[in-house]
């Protein structure tokens, strides 16, 4: 009886001491990575703040910051990486360029020419109101969930992600392109009908979503990067990629746009159907042959030349903040997996040494390996959505 109480007080011992350990590691990874980006990032805004205007980063051309317009897809993520920071930080300085480059979007509430108006206003004005419930705010996300809503195509169901006659997707013989990134467009009509009470942005948003659910989605619960569909008769004409290595691949950001996707829709409706889907996209993704050990995926899941091929931080990092969002919805298991994913982007394989990587915290993420565009560079999204992650563990660190 003596050795089993000593046994178990030993293993008692053990199992909290290594809770402790991991608890401090945690902690301290934290810290370290909080403390990064406020130089890191300070540096950014330093420049910005020198010159004459808003430059908005968004990656690395040519060994030079490319500044990007605000009707870019990208604009919104910068603003918010200032809302994380103050959300990380507390300090009244982050507030106070997150508010400047925030109103800096405040157009784009009209912009009707495609579906990114929820990645620039969710990213920027939807962190803004969040944070500080001003009113103003409020006001711009319902006007831009109107313009969003005005790309419903109600025979498909669906909302069209590109305009089928623009810029190089006329050349692809489309008439109403979806994409797998337009699921991170729904959070905007969600919050929309809830400040709102106007229904009729969140009927939308599950439609999309079931349509999405139903179309985009093959056995494996892969998922397609794009789906054309007759948006005058309904119904699909076609399934391709656009960024990812070929049609029936699974690339690897587009997985992870589904992931965290179908996160934002089980938060906002409990309907428990979305998460036992986005369950099997969990599974499809790590348990895949060719998800590598660190958790950060190869560009894509089906590129030929795996291992050798390039590494898509931005797609781990949204990966993490979706998956630690469903550790409180019901899959506390999946913590784990964002930890490990967060442990390997906050390591020297990723993170970059402060005055390095042009100001922006993550290397390695891919923007489009198919146009030969932003190849194993930093991203401005990548940055963003390791933040949000970062918040999201050091929240649940907490308790």
């Amino acid at each position: 009886m003596k050795n089993l109480v000593l046994y178990l007080a030993g293993s008692l011992l053990l199992m909290f001491g290594n809770n402790s350990f991991l608890m401090s590691n945690n902690k301290k990874m934290i810290t370290k990575d909080i403390n990064l980006a406020v130089q890191q990032i300070g540096r950014q805004v330093d420049i910005i703040e020198q010159s004459s205007t808003f430059l908005n980063p968004r990656t690395v051309n040519d060994n030079k910051i490319q500044y990007i317009p605000s009707d870019d897809w990208t604009s919104g993520f910068f603003p918010g990486t200032m809302w994380h920071m103050y959300d990380l930080t507390g300090a009244e300085k982050w507030k106070k360029y997150a508010v400047k480059y925030t109103l800096r979007l405040d157009s784009i509430k009209y912009m009707t020419c495609h579906h990114d108006i929820g990645f620039i206003i969710g990213c920027s004005y939807g962190n803004a109101y969040r944070i500080t419930k001003n009113p103003t705010y409020k006001a711009v996300i319902i006007e831009a969930a109107k313009s969003l809503s005005t790309r419903f195509r109600p025979a498909a169901g669906v909302i069209q992600s590109w305009d089928e006659n623009r810029g190089w997707q006329a050349k692809r013989a489309w008439m109403c392109p979806v994409i797998i990134d337009n699921m991170m467009n729904l959070e905007l009509l969600f919050k929309a009908s809830d400040l709102s009470g106007d229904a009729s942005f969140k009927k939308i948003a599950i439609s999309h979503a079931d349509q999405t659910m139903v179309n985009h989605f093959r056995k494996d619960y892969s998922c397609y990067h794009v789906v054309d569909y007759d948006k005058v008769k309904g119904g699909v004409r076609s399934k391709c990629t656009a960024q990812g290595y070929s049609n029936e691949s699974a690339w690897a950001r587009g997985q992870a746009w589904a992931l965290y996707g179908y996160t934002i829709c089980y938060r906002e409706t409990k309907d428990k159907k979305y998460l036992d889907f986005v369950s099997r996209i969990y599974n499809y993704i790590f348990s895949n042959k060719n998800m590598p050990d660190d958790l950060v995926p190869y560009w894509d899941f089906n590129a030929p030349n795996i291992p050798n091929e390039p590494r898509d931080a931005s797609a781990a990092a949204v990966m993490a903040s979706a998956l630690y969002e469903l550790s409180t919805l019901g899959k506390p298991e999946y913590k784990k997996t964002a930890d490990k994913i967060m442990e390997s982007l906050s390591g020297p394989a990723y993170l970059a040494i402060v005055g390095t990587n042009s100001n922006f915290l993550l290397m390695h993420s891919v923007g489009s390996i198919p146009h030969g565009n932003e190849i194993d560079v930093p991203l401005n999204y990548a940055d963003y959505y390791f933040l949000e992650a970062l918040a999201k563990k050091r929240n649940l660190e907490k308790h």
